[in-house]
C-alpha cells in the first residue's frame, strides 16, 4: 500500500482506548496499515456482493455479509 488512508491519530486514540497509556508514531503506523489493507479486503467483498445483488452502492448489509464470510 503506497499512501495511508486513515490518519495515525484516530489509530492512537484507538490504541488509547484498548487501555494504552503511551502510544509511538510506529505503533501507530503499523496498526493503521494493518487496518487499512483488512478494510480494503472487507470492502471488496462487499463490493463483490453488491455487484452480485445488481446493485453499485455497498451497504451495511453487504459489510456484514462480507465479514462473515471471512471468518469462516
Amino acid at each position: 500500500m503506497k499512501d495511508k488512508i486513515i490518519p495515525t491519530a484516530p489509530i492512537e486514540r484507538l490504541i488509547r482506548a484498548a487501555g494504552a497509556e503511551r502510544v509511538s508514531v510506529s505503533g501507530s503506523e503499523a496498526l493503521a496499515k494493518h487496518l487499512e489493507e483488512y478494510g480494503i479486503d472487507i470492502a471488496a467483498r462487499a463490493i463483490r456482493l453488491a455487484n452480485h445483488a445488481k446493485r453499485t452502492t455497498v451497504k451495511g448489509v453487504d459489510i456484514e455479509e462480507a465479514l462473515q464470510q471471512m471468518e469462516q
